[in-house]
């Protein structure tokens, strides 16, 4: 059962007081490269169908790290954003399509301040593991047999990563808290 090519075969270890990495695209001639600084957060497989997966997974890969930990460093004329009406704006490079960082711009929006990235990109290890998988039931819409779902989730959670509808449960919380306060 293939989930990610990063936890197929088990998740990768964290390191403590990982320095952050470069982020490629998959072009082999002037590719895309995005430096981030320190470690990144909430690292977890995701379901849904605007999240950009690697050939051949039913799931992609997210991180979060501080906008401000986030700089292109290489190509960034060939990044455009994938769809412009999305609450997450993911720049993708025009050339290989890899989706290098999903930013938030409304700055009502709860995770405003973060950007997600794909640790898989880069060839530096250490990066925050996946602790979860969002956004389950959504990989029907991409293909798979709602027969296979028991599986799938089954698979999700010998990878240790817990099957949720959305996101996790904390990230939900901060989510909630936000709009209390906002509405307080």
């Amino acid at each position: 059962m293939k989930i990610h090519p990063q936890v197929d075969r088990g998740i990768p270890p964290e390191s403590p007081n990982f320095g952050g990495g470069a982020l490629k695209c998959k072009c082999t001639q002037s590719p895309v490269v995005v430096e981030i600084s320190g470690q990144t957060a909430h690292n977890h497989v995701c379901g849904c169908t605007k999240c950009w997966k690697p050939k051949g997974a039913i799931f992609s890969q997210i991180a979060v790290t501080a906008r401000s930990n986030v700089k292109v460093t290489e190509n960034a004329d060939k990044l455009s954003i994938v769809d412009p009406s999305a609450a997450i704006q993911r720049h993708a490079c025009r050339d290989c399509g890899t989706h290098m960082v999903g930013r938030i711009e409304n700055t009502g929006h709860p995770f405003h301040g973060l950007d997600f990235v794909h640790t898989e990109l880069s060839s530096q290890t250490g990066w925050a593991a996946p602790t979860f998988a969002a956004f389950v039931s959504s990989i029907i819409e991409s293909g798979v047999e709602p027969s296979r779902m028991d599986e799938i989730r089954g698979r999700l959670r010998e990878l240790s990563l817990e099957p949720y509808d959305c996101l996790s449960p904390p990230l939900m919380d901060l989510i909630a808290a936000h709009v209390a306060k906002q509405n307080a």
